[in-house]
């Protein structure tokens, strides 16, 4: 439905000259809703809503929402979703982890939703494009959830 509304077409000509993008939980949905990212969400594998602290893997710091995380291999970013299953076909799923396209993983046996291969964040093809189901936005002043989630946008600052 987000996918028809008018802005879409704005949203998609951004992306398209490469501005960044960022897409957070129902945002990740809508990437994949739009063609800007491949997949889909669906409902969490125990058909129940989630909403705590989250256990993160780092795919890679050497993207433009990860920089900032140098050094670190694991953060801990809240979720809170109840259609938060990333999935995609094996071919697709190919595709984005030989590109290194996977941003972020639920921390090995810590998957919360039944994600495809543990996927929690996506970039798109030219890396200007995430979309991920944990909210960073929660977990940047200490009190409402640590700090981890800072360096998503720190790194953006940097990259922009």
């Amino acid at each position: 439905m987000a996918a028809n509304s008018p802005v879409i077409g704005q949203l998609k000509a951004h992306a398209e000259r490469g501005g960044y993008v960022l897409g957070v939980c129902n945002g990740f949905q809508i990437l994949c809703e739009t063609g800007l990212l491949p997949g889909a969400l669906m409902m969490n594998a125990g058909l129940h809503f989630v909403c705590k602290p989250q256990p993160l893997a780092i795919e890679s710091t050497n993207t433009a929402y990860t920089s900032a995380y140098q050094g670190r291999s694991e953060v801990v970013i809240p979720i809170a979703h109840h259609e938060g299953n990333y999935f995609a076909d094996d071919a697709t799923l190919d595709q984005i982890e030989g590109e290194g396209r996977v941003a972020f993983r639920y921390s090995a046996g810590k998957n919360p939703n039944g994600a495809a291969r543990d996927i929690a964040g996506i970039l798109s093809t030219n890396g200007r494009v995430l979309g991920m189901m944990p909210h960073p936005e929660r977990a940047i002043g200490g009190h409402e959830g640590g700090t981890d989630g800072l360096g998503v946008f720190e790194s953006l600052m940097s990259a922009a």
